[in-house]
Parts: C-alpha cells; sequence; structure tokens
C-alpha cells in the first residue's frame, strides 16, 4: 500500500472540485479502488501505486479545468471520473490543453466536454455545420451561444432561430393565444439559451428589435438570410422538402448551424426525417460538416446518460 497527499492553495477552491459533497468522494474512491480524505487544504490519497496515480491525475484535471473557469459540479466531477477509470484522460487534457472560451457580455462560456469543443470549434470555423446527438449534449445551447458572439462581434446583423412546430401533434392554428404565444412552448429551449448568457431583459429587446428573430420552420420559404446566423434546431422532425428549404436559405455572409436527435422523430412512422437524409446525402459534400455526440457527452444529470443508454440497447427494444 502505498499513501501520498495533496496540497491546494485554497481551501476553498480545493472543496469546489468535488461540489464540497463527500458522497462524490465515496465515489471516487470506489472506482479508484483506493482510500480518499480530504481534511482542510489537503487530499490524501491511500492505495495501490497504480490507484493514487489515477487519484493525482484526476485532481490535476479538475484543478486545470477550475483555473479555466469551468465551475465543476457533481456531473463534472463523476464525467472527469469515468474517463480517469477508462484510461482516457487524454481526451480531458486535450481539452483542458487547448481551451476555447467565449464571452458573452460578462459571462465566459466554456465548453464542458471534449464534444462540445469539437462542436464548437467547428461552428466558429465553418458555414454550415450539423450537430447530432441526444438530449442534454448541449448542441441547442452552444449553437446559440455562437450565434450572439457572433453577432456581438458584428460578424453578423441578426439571428435567424427556427423550429419545426410538430412535438405536440397538433397545427399551430390549435393552440391558443397569439402567433408569440402559439410558438413559445416549441421555442422556449432557444429563449432560455438567450436568457442565460444575456438575462431575461436583453434576450426580449433582441427579439422585440427583431435583431434575434424566433419563427416556425414554415416562415422561412421564399427568403434569403444574408449576414445572418441561422439555426434550425429539432431539425429531425423536418421533412425532406422543409430541410432542403431551409439549408437553400443560406445567403452571403452567413452562418447556419442545424441541430437535433435522430433518435426522437416525431414524424408520421412512413415520413423519412429530414436530418436523417440531409446526414446520409449531404456528409461527402466539402465545406459542410458533421459532429455526431454520443450518450458520453451528455451534461444534465448522471441519470440522464444512462437513461439514453438503457434506451438504445438492444436489449431494451421490444
Amino acid at each position: 500500500m502505498a499513501k501520498n497527499t495533496l496540497e491546494f492553495e485554497s481551501e476553498r477552491d480545493f472543496h469546489r472540485l468535488y461540489s464540497e459533497d463527500p458522497k462524490n468522494l465515496q465515489q471516487m474512491e470506489k472506482a479508484l479502488d483506493c482510500k480518499v480524505v480530504a481534511r482542510g487544504c489537503t487530499l490524501t490519497l491511500e492505495g495501490s501505486p497504480e490507484s493514487i496515480e489515477h487519484g493525482e491525475l484526476f485532481f490535476q484535471l479538475l484543478e486545470s479545468a477550475r483555473k479555466q473557469g469551468v465551475a465543476t459540479n457533481t456531473s463534472d466531477f463523476l464525467r472527469f471520473l469515468k474517463k480517469v477509470v477508462q484510461g482516457k484522460a487524454n481526451e480531458i487534457k486535450e481539452l483542458l490543453d487547448k481551451p476555447l472560451v467565449l464571452t458573452i457580455r460578462k459571462k465566459s462560456v466554456v465548453p464542458r466536454n471534449l464534444g462540445q469543443r469539437r462542436f464548437l470549434d467547428l461552428i466558429l470555423n465553418n458555414d454550415l455545420i450539423f450537430g447530432i446527438g441526444p438530449a442534454g449534449t448541449g448542441k441547442t445551447y452552444l449553437a446559440v451561444i455562437a450565434a450572439l458572439h457572433a453577432l456581438l462581434e458584428g460578424k453578423v446583423q441578426r439571428i435567424v432561430l427556427a423550429r419545426p412546430a410538430v412535438e405536440a401533434g397538433e397545427a399551430l392554428g390549435f393552440l391558443p393565444g397569439d402567433l408569440e404565444e402559439k410558438l413559445l412552448p416549441y421555442l422556449r429551449p432557444l429563449y432560455d439559451a438567450m436568457d442565460e448568457v444575456l438575462g431575461p431583459v436583453d434576450a426580449r429587446k433582441l427579439v422585440e428589435t427583431g435583431v434575434v428573430e424566433i419563427a416556425p420552420l414554415a416562415y422561412m420559404r421564399g427568403r434569403t438570410l444574408s449576414k445572418c446566423f441561422a439555426i434550425l434546431d429539432e431539425a429531425q422532425n423536418t421533412t425532406s422538402s422543409q430541410m432542403m428549404m431551409f439549408l437553400t436559405r443560406l445567403g452571403e455572409g452567413s452562418k447556419m448551424v442545424v441541430t437535433g436527435d435522430v433518435t426522437q422523430v416525431d414524424l408520421p412512422h412512413n415520413q423519412l426525417s429530414g436530418l436523417v437524409e440531409a446526414k446520409k446525402k449531404l456528409s461527402p459534400v466539402q465545406g459542410i460538416n458533421f459532429h455526431e455526440f454520443d450518450h458520453d457527452d451528455v451534461v444534465r444529470h448522471p441519470l440522464v446518460s444512462k437513461i439514453i443508454s438503457a434506451y438504445q440497447s438492444p436489449s431494451s427494444k421490444p
């Protein structure tokens, strides 16, 4: 048995690394098969040389993330721990060695895993990007953040956020209220992302002045989106003709991001998803970039990743 003690400069910052939750340290003990004691500014590890090495590496990664502005919560703690246990610590190192931080007003946005890092990098350096993957991977959030950053940097003049309104299985006309009230349930995730970085008041001002336009996909027909950052969310619920219509709106000086989850198609069973078809037909096209997330990229509650894995398991299918 070996033993080693790590010392940190700040007691408060040290305890924040594991979200000040002793249960997280218990998870670490179980995963790395070593004894872990946190006291004051010190972390004592006791176990095999290999387990101690993994424990040291794990907290070095957490500390590096903290210094880059990542406030590690329980989900982050468990995600980093899983990568170390799986021998994939290099993925985290790559993420931290090449930090990518977008600053919007006074808020800094940092990708929370390597999948998000690569997706955001594609958005910043290309004009047409598809982000495909399960719920909770940050597809919509990162697209909206990148759009707001481009707007505030003067790279585009406006933002267009579109989403097919088919989830409820009802036409918009059957829903109560005016158009904005009818659209709100469908577009809430887009509003949420803007609210988080700008605040509700400033976000609404952008919408009210038309700088940010939020509209159903059907309203895109016949338009050319120039000097614009366009986002199509929930694209798995587009038809083939709707997808082609949206993609061909791309105008000069514009950028387009399409996001969706091909496992959550709400179209009639006999109708092919426009997103599924686009992936097949457009993947070979130079200049069009696809990024696929998987359940390991989920940044919501740790159980979300497990739920997605369970539903995707062959044994769970009828």
